[in-house]
C-alpha cells in the first residue's frame, strides 16, 4: 500500500469517525429504575440530558431510597449510551476491516 493511499484512507476514516460522533450526540437513550419512577436520558456520547422523578417516590423520610433509584437510573442510562456508541463504532471498524475496534 503506498503512502498516498494510506493517507487518503486515514482521512476518510477520520471524517467518518467525526460523523459518527456527531450522530451519537444527537441520539438519546433512557435509563430507568424503580419500574420507571426515575428516568434519566443520556446521549450517545455519555452526556446526561435530563432526569425525571415521579413525585410519588419522593419521601423526605427516605432520601436514601431516592438516591439509590437515581444512581441506578444514571448507571442504566450510561450503560445504554456506551452500548449504543460501541454498536456504532463496531460498524465503523468493520467498514474498514478493523475487527475489535472497541
Amino acid at each position: 500500500m503506498n503512502m498516498d493511499k494510506l493517507m487518503k484512507q486515514a482521512q476518510k476514516m477520520q471524517a467518518q469517525m467525526l460523523k459518527i460522533q456527531e450522530e451519537l450526540a444527537k441520539e438519546t437513550v433512557e435509563g430507568e429504575s424503580g419500574g420507571g419512577v426515575v428516568k434519566v436520558k443520556c446521549n450517545g456520547q455519555g452526556d446526561f440530558v435530563s432526569i425525571s422523578i415521579d413525585p410519588a417516590v419522593v419521601n423526605p423520610d427516605d432520601i436514601e431510597m431516592l438516591e439509590d433509584l437515581i444512581l441506578a437510573a444514571i448507571n442504566d442510562a450510561q450503560r445504554k449510551s456506551k452500548d449504543l456508541a460501541n454498536e456504532r463504532l463496531s460498524k465503523f471498524g468493520a467498514g474498514f476491516g478493523l475487527p475489535g475496534l472497541m
